[in-house]
């Protein structure tokens, strides 16, 4: 899980967008594990705690050949890091079996967003009229997705919108987290951390998976694992302000995926919703670049 330092914006754009390949990958396998099309519907809570338990054994297993030596980890801030970060995925899976996926991953666009605000009160940073408009934007996009009208308001979306606000949250404490600490070591001790949380909250809901659950569960984990390493990777080669435009192929792939296992047509609201977060969001990003570069 070793990162390279030598820009290349070239192989960064195709390790995102393998990345999102994954992610969208398993929301689909989310969303087949929460309804019937593979067996009894499982509980999301029982479907994050395959994630945790498939990635964290991914992540051994690469421990077992690195042998990375564990230094002096801020444990206050990996419980924090993973207590949102489990939340955020066990809504999310919650949220795909009800929804469009394509509406799923469009409002979980806006964890972002929700970041830049919860900077104010925990990072202490200041936001200008320009981070502020993006938001409104975004979070405009995201009442639109909502539909709040009597005869179409989802309510299964505001799992969704939970979902981006816990993983907003998360993303304070990767921040804080950042440069401090070994990649691989904060990956391997969130998800060790992570399998914990989430094996004593599946208990009172846990049953036996079938075969073909099992296999899914395990390929969600494993497919969360191999985008974690890739979207590191990444990260790692190219700003951050160029590596996000390509994060939003998400949408398109959830999308296919979920037309071709379940044949779900995205409408027009979905494609003004989505269109509207990712015009925010890129203005967020782009700004976020100035800032730094400034």
């Amino acid at each position: 899980m070793f990162v390279a330092k030598a820009d290349n914006p070239a192989l960064a754009a195709g390790l995102i967008l393998l990345a999102t390949a994954f992610i969208a990958e398993t929301t689909l396998l989310a969303k087949a594990l929460g309804t019937d099309a593979l067996g009894p519907p499982l509980s999301p809570l029982q479907i994050s705690h395959g994630r945790f338990l498939f990635a964290f054994a991914a992540l051994l297993s690469v421990a077992s050949v690195l042998r990375p030596q564990i230094r002096a980890p801020r444990w206050r801030l990996h419980l924090g890091r993973t207590v949102f970060g489990w939340s955020g995925v066990t809504l999310m899976f919650a949220s795909v079996a009800f929804i469009p996926l394509a509406d799923a991953t469009a409002i979980s666009f806006l964890n972002p967003v929700f970041a830049m605000m919860l900077a104010i009160p925990f990072l202490g940073e200041r936001v200008g009229p320009v981070r502020w408009g993006a938001a409104a934007i975004a979070l405009t996009g995201a009442l639109v997705l909502l539909r709040p009208t009597p005869a179409s308001f989802q309510p299964a979306a505001l799992l969704a919108l939970g979902a981006a606000l816990a993983m907003g949250m998360e993303l304070i404490f990767i921040k804080k987290l950042s440069g401090r600490e070994p990649v691989f070591q904060i990956l391997l001790i969130n998800n060790a951390i992570g399998l914990c949380i989430a094996t004593l909250a599946v208990l009172a809901v846990w049953h036996p998976p079938t075969p073909m659950q099992w296999l899914a569960l395990a390929g969600l984990g494993g497919l969360m694992a191999c985008a974690q390493f890739l979207f590191v990777n990444a990260m790692a080669r190219a700003d951050a302000s160029f590596v996000a435009p390509f994060s939003y192929a998400t949408l398109i792939l959830a999308a296919f995926y979920d037309y071709a296992a379940f044949g779900v047509v995205p409408d027009r609201i979905t494609a003004l919703g989505a269109a509207i977060i990712i015009a925010g969001a890129l203005i967020l990003a782009l700004r976020e670049a100035r800032l730094r570069r400034t």
